[in-house]
């Protein structure tokens, strides 16, 4: 009886197994693929991506006066842009497709940047480092020496500095440590430069605010407080603040004096700064007043001026004027474009931008990779929205921004991919209301072929 019941079991189960077979079988059958037509190309391989860097071509096609003037008509008419000048060239020919009023010095802002920029690039050698040393003194007093350089960071090596590449605070305190002197405190030296530390036209409470701090060879993050914090307030004790942070690392409390380190005193520690060009980067991406002072210092100790905030200044013309540009009539003050008392002609920002994006100037070529993307970094990143103006992504360039200054140098192609330099100062209306309008300009720049 059991064996009956097994046998008729395993019966059904396989009459199951030969149902459900058939039905897959079946469905197989009625899902099957169309048959492929004879002569139909083999099933291509899976794209590959390689990405390449492609540069514009030599041969697109020119604009002309006329059409630039044309595309500008329309957006020239914004009140908004207050009182205007500005210029548009072609760096292929150097021509000047397009000019109001740019020999007229203007209060530039931060445009002034791109004048400093260019003087350091041209005149000082682009993978220069800057040198803080840590020498012994008299009683275990260890001292440290400011060599210029800001972005010497208090931020431990596991964590991000706001600059690039920045030599740390750490490194110092370990090769001291290493050294195995004794140290029993910490003392800072400034005296690599000369003069007041602050330019008498600049606002004292700009440094609460974040914009500027005294400028002293010796600063640790810019003279932040908070060091990875852009706009975080500065502090008016720069170099002390270094120091303490020196002697933090150390495990020391205890007073920072300032003082002038002995010729012979023997270096037990040194840290080196990144190359030029990437602070001049970090200058213009940030629009970083401090870098900007700094680094034209930086200049004027390599060309015989005074190492001062004054002599940097004066050192950024005369490096532009003796390489053929036409300075004519600028003057500046300072090297950040902070002072109000500065002024630069839209025409030399123009003629700037153009050699760099020329093949006459190539060691200005960096200038173009340091200015921030349009709608993408630095102080472009929220402009140029493509709901209300071309040129995200397409637009290269330097703003400037003071009460009742807006100003924006930079490059910009074409929809025909031709490179366009141009030049753009704005004065007598809010900013608010004036870049949005300053922005539109340029976008339609890229937006016209402008041959017409």
């Amino acid at each position: 009886m059991r064996r009956r019941v097994l046998r008729w079991t395993l019966i059904f189960l396989l009459v199951i197994v030969l149902v459900a077979g058939a039905g897959v079988g079946w469905w197989i059958y009625q899902n099957r693929a169309d048959p492929i037509p004879a002569g139909t190309p083999a099933q291509p391989g899976p794209i590959v991506v390689e990405p390449s860097i492609v540069p514009v071509s030599r041969n697109a096609p020119e604009p002309t006066p006329r059409g630039v003037q044309k595309a500008l008509a329309a957006p020239l008419k914004d009140p908004a842009l207050g009182e205007f000048t500005g210029q548009v060239s072609d760096p292929l020919t150097g021509q000047v497709l397009w000019s109001k009023g740019a020999d007229k010095p203007r209060v530039p802002a931060s445009n002034a940047k791109i004048l400093t920029a260019a003087a350091v690039l041209l005149a000082l050698p682009h993978d220069a480092r800057l040198t803080t040393k840590v020498v012994m003194g008299d009683d275990g007093q260890a001292i440290l020496v400011g060599a210029g350089d800001p972005t010497l960071t208090s931020t431990p090596a596991d964590e991000s500095s706001f600059y690039s590449d920045p030599a740390r605070i750490d490194d110092l305190a370990a090769q001291i440590k290493r050294s195995g002197r004794h140290v029993t405190s910490v003392a800072v030296d400034t005296s690599l430069y000369t003069g007041p530390t602050m330019q008498k036209t600049w606002d004292r409470r700009d440094v609460e605010g974040g914009d500027i701090a005294p400028i002293t060879s010796l600063m640790i993050d810019g003279a932040r407080n908070k060091p990875s914090d852009e706009y975080s307030p500065r502090t008016d004790e720069p170099a002390v603040a270094a120091g303490r942070a020196l002697a933090q690392a150390l495990g020391l409390n205890g007073k920072v004096d300032e003082v002038t380190a002995p010729s012979t005193a023997q270096t037990v520690a040194s840290v080196k700064s990144a190359p030029l060009t990437v602070r001049v980067g970090d200058m213009m991406r940030f629009s970083d007043n401090i870098l900007a002072e700094t680094l034209s210092i930086e200049l004027a100790q390599a060309t015989g001026n005074e190492p001062s905030i004054a002599g940097g200044a004066d050192a950024v013309l005369k490096t532009l004027r003796s390489n053929g540009f036409d300075v004519g009539d600028a003057t500046l003050v300072d090297a950040s474009g902070l002072s109000y008392s500065d002024r630069v002609p839209a025409s030399l920002l123009d003629e700037l931008m153009s050699a760099a994006a020329s093949a006459g100037h190539p060691k200005m070529r960096s200038l173009l990779d340091s200015l921030p993307v349009a709608h993408g970094t630095g102080t472009l990143a929220d402009r140029f929205d493509p709901k209300a103006t071309a040129g995200a992504g397409w637009v290269r360039g330097k703003t400037g921004t003071l009460t009742g200054v807006s100003s924006l140098t930079g490059v910009v192609q074409t929809v025909d991919g031709r490179v366009l330099a141009f030049a753009m100062i704005s004065g007598g209306t809010s900013p608010a209301d004036a870049r949005p309008a300053v922005d539109a300009v340029v976008g339609a720049l890229r937006d016209c072929g402008c041959r017409g």
